[in-house]
């Protein structure tokens, strides 16, 4: 099978989305299927050339120039899927190359699959235009290319759920990017000790993810805060970038915590392994992951997680058997810490059924689901169909 992937952000740019790619391709090419990535280049970034990876010529974005914007012109895309032979796509965002890929497929008669990694809405911030205005905006043109499509992927049900409140009719089916459970043997549990001078009495609070407004870092480090006052041998790993790391260091300077706070920056991927397996707490603040793969991740490291209760969390986290799920308030959210950090039956028994129950979405499961939904779309011949074909909303099984 040959799948051509379209995404707006790929590697050497880190993020969920990106990583979700890379996870299922892998996973691809080891049963012998092959994957093609149309995605940006990153002038600043300087990625190296890759065997089946195709780059768009792309703008560094004004506040973020780590991120790049692809430009969604090709004079040569149509012979180049022609030649590679493609069999399917499958587009990763709504917009830029998500639509190109779409109208790709439309062309050659392909069928269109596209994975809803993101409530868009929330991002809006970045946008310098009227927020409530560009959430609708952005809600319409990700429900408009959702029913353009031949089958939506989302991480969870309770993004199903979402997509079919907006208005999505096209057919639906619950996949979650998989833990690639071979990373996550032989880690160093005294990494971060090693690297960054974590004492051996600290216990470690650890975040992976961007540094940026929509993942609620701001009420971490005020949680933090309220912790130290009781469980003061702890430090907060923040492991990441982006556009609020200024201000975090800041306001962790105002707390006075900022001896406690250790900002890690982007690491490669064997180091961010040994991250989770020398920290002792995984706590995620987000509310608008729609998966949350971090959380899996931290799980297959046998972490307990401490997590606020929303749409991906939500489904990662056992609450009661791995891990907490708070409401979004400071004070239930830094209860469920300490309950941890303070009792070690309950500890010990969250951090064994946090590393059986990852076995659960597996990179390979989630892969041979995946492809088992491929091949029924080339089997039915069903490419890109218009949205008012649609009369009836379907959810795939």
């Amino acid at each position: 099978m040959k799948i051509g992937v379209f995404t707006d952000s790929f590697r050497p740019y880190t993020s969920g989305v990106v990583r979700s790619i890379e996870i299922f391709s892998r996973e691809y090419n080891a049963r012998g299927h092959e994957v093609y990535v149309f995605g940006p280049d990153y002038p600043l970034l300087h990625p190296p050339k890759e065997e089946g990876v195709f780059r768009f010529i792309s703008l560094p974005w004004p506040t973020m120039p780590e991120f790049s914007l692809p430009v969604p012109i090709s004079s040569q895309l149509g012979s180049t899927i022609k030649r590679i032979g493609l069999d399917i796509i499958h587009t990763h965002s709504p917009f830029l190359l998500g639509r190109l890929g779409g109208r790709a497929a439309r062309r050659h008669k392909l069928p269109l699959i596209f994975t809803f990694h993101t409530l868009y809405e929330q991002y809006v911030h970045y946008f310098p235009i009227a927020e409530k205005t560009s959430k609708h905006v952005v809600q319409s043109i990700a429900r408009n290319f959702c029913n353009r499509c031949s089958l939506v992927v989302a991480p969870s049900q309770l993004v199903v759920n979402y997509l079919q409140n907006i208005g999505v009719e096209a057919p639906i089916t619950n996949i979650p990017t998989g833990v690639d459970l071979e990373e996550f043997k032989d880690l160093d549990p005294n990494w971060l000790a090693k690297n960054y001078g974590v004492k051996p009495e600290e216990k470690v609070l650890l975040f992976v993810g961007r540094l940026g407004k929509e993942k609620n870092v701001t009420f971490l480090l005020k949680s933090f805060h309220a912790i130290q006052d009781r469980y003061p041998e702890c430090r907060l790993v923040l492991v990441g970038k982006g556009p609020q790391e200024s201000y975090l260091r800041k306001l962790s300077q105002q707390m006075g915590i900022q001896e406690k706070v250790t900002f890690t920056g982007v690491l490669p991927r064997q180091k961010i392994v040994h991250c989770y397996g020398s920290a002792d707490l995984f706590v995620f603040p987000s509310v608008t992951e729609t998966q949350g793969l971090v959380i899996g991740e931290a799980k297959a490291a046998g972490l307990p997680v401490v997590a606020i209760r929303a749409f991906g969390p939500a489904e990662m986290v056992s609450h009661g058997e791995d891990g907490f799920l708070t409401d979004p308030s400071p004070s239930s959210f830094t209860t469920a810490i300490l309950d941890l950090l303070e009792n070690k039956e309950l500890y010990d028994r969250m951090s064994k059924n946090a590393n059986k129950n990852v076995s659960y979405i597996s990179s390979a499961y989630c892969a041979e689901k995946m492809l088992k939904v491929y091949q029924q779309l080339i089997d039915q011949k069903s490419y890109a169909p218009r949205k008012k074909l649609y009369k009836h909303k379907k959810v795939y099984k």
